[in-house]
């Protein structure tokens, strides 16, 4: 019988892996043509896909960005290709970019709004990426203040004394916890602080301005428009939201059966009514439970409005992050020892916002683009002024090119907000998968 058994006595040099298992055509065969129904989807699309671009790239690039009205574009796209059609007339978007952007706002004084939008980069730079310098943080601290006062002007004593009233409350607070506990000291500091700025704030203001004049020309709110507003009543109900949505959401967890029931009342009843019926109690009916005489700014009361209703959502979101954690985390702060504040600061609630993340960056995504609702209650923004600028009759009858421009700034804000949540979520991963 013959053996036929072989023994291997050295080993096979490393081969590369097929070319079509790897690279460009490895990656098209996994993902684009793994079967038969995949392929012909992958045809079909890019079938549609190029017959997309065929229209709209000559419509974008094919274009006239000279012109005074669109009677001037439609003459040019006669004269340079014969027809109207398939081209678009950017020239109004050249003409009009800086009312898009800053409104009726004073031309000579854009300077102040771009500080503002600078600061307010620096100001959440150590907020959002962790190697930012801390220095940032006084601007962070600042920002809140230095804002109103660049975009309205007027006396700087003003947002001094709204200041004043929060180092009121942290020192009350800080005083009074030692003798009378937290619950008491809390209390107590923020009646400190509602006291100054409801009745003192005012007076004090007013004769610090009579005696130190220092301040910058004022803007009324009337002025304030495009992309402008829309930022800024986006930053701040973002900003702001997110910290009394974790309250709300606290509270609507909590033991105390009157803190619950506020809680809950509010987030229900804020959720249950449309945005724009509020944007109209804000600016109709607001001023009727008012003192009489008393001039409560528009873009302030359409700030607070939209900051309720974010919050509201915010805490449902970050109820739901709250509700995901396991028992043992409960569990595991009680047993260090920590109290209830400590142990939601330390342990719960970072875990919550970890979890929460995509609901409240889409959330946050969702009341940006909300902000055009305001061109309903006569605020011009983006949408509100694109209405004034096809009322000229230079441009009566242009359309598809202020809505893709409007349409682009919104994308890139919100995209790059989708960028930063899927760049925190890979930072704050706890897992090695």
């Amino acid at each position: 019988m013959t053996d036929t058994s072989f023994v291997r006595h050295e080993m096979l040099a490393e081969q590369a892996p097929p070319l079509t298992s790897v690279g460009v055509i490895g990656w098209l065969r996994a993902n684009l043509f793994s079967n038969w129904w995949n392929s012909i989807l992958t045809v079909l699309s890019l079938v549609f896909i190029v017959y997309i671009l065929s229209g709209l790239i000559p419509w974008t690039f094919q274009s006239v960005w000279v012109a005074d009205s669109l009677n001037e574009c439609r003459e040019i796209m006669i004269a340079t290709w014969g027809d109207t059609h398939g081209h678009a007339c950017w020239a109004v978007i050249r003409e009009r970019w800086l009312q898009l952007t800053f409104g009726f706002y004073p031309s000579e004084l854009y300077w102040r709004p771009i500080l503002a939008f600078v600061l307010l980069i620096i100001a959440i730079g150590p907020v959002l990426f962790p190697g930012f310098p801390r220095q940032a943080l006084y601007v962070t601290a600042a920002y809140p203040f230095l804002m109103p006062w660049l975009m309205w002007g007027g006396t700087i004593w003003g947002p001094l004394m709204v200041a004043a009233g929060f180092a009121i409350g942290y020192f009350a607070h800080r005083f009074i916890e030692p003798i009378l506990g937290g619950l008491a000291a809390l209390i107590i500091a923020v009646l400190a602080a509602l006291i100054w700025w409801l009745v003192l704030s005012g007076p004090v203001a007013g004769a610090l301005g009579g005696a130190i004049p220092i301040g910058i020309e004022p803007v009324e709110s009337r002025q304030f428009g495009g992309f402008m507003l829309s930022i800024m009543i986006g930053v701040v109900a973002i900003g702001v939201s997110l910290p009394i949505g974790i309250v709300l959401a606290l509270g609507r967890q909590s033991d105390l059966l009157i803190v619950k029931a506020i809680c809950v009342g509010f987030i229900e009843f804020i959720r249950g009514v449309p945005l724009i019926t509020l944007l109209f109690v804000a600016s109709t009916l607001l001023n009727i439970f008012l003192p009489p005489g008393t001039n409560f700014d528009i873009i302030l009361r359409v700030m607070i409005m939209v900051t309720l209703f974010a919050a509201a959502y915010m805490a449902e979101v970050i109820r739901g992050g709250l509700a995901a954690l396991p028992k043992g985390q409960y569990e595991g702060a009680d047993s260090l020892g920590l109290d209830y504040w400590q142990s939601q600061r330390l342990i719960i609630m970072p875990q919550a916002l970890k979890i929460s993340i995509p609901g409240i960056v889409s959330t946050f995504i969702g009341i940006f683009k909300d902000t055009v609702l305001v061109s309903i209650i006569g605020l011009l923004d983006p949408l509100g002024l694109s209405n004034a600028i096809r009322a000229d009759a230079a441009w009566n009858g242009i359309y598809w090119e202020l809505f893709a421009f409007i349409g682009a700034m919104f994308f890139i804000f919100c995209f790059g907000m989708s960028r930063y949540s899927m760049y925190l979520e890979r930072r704050l991963r706890t897992d090695h998968r």
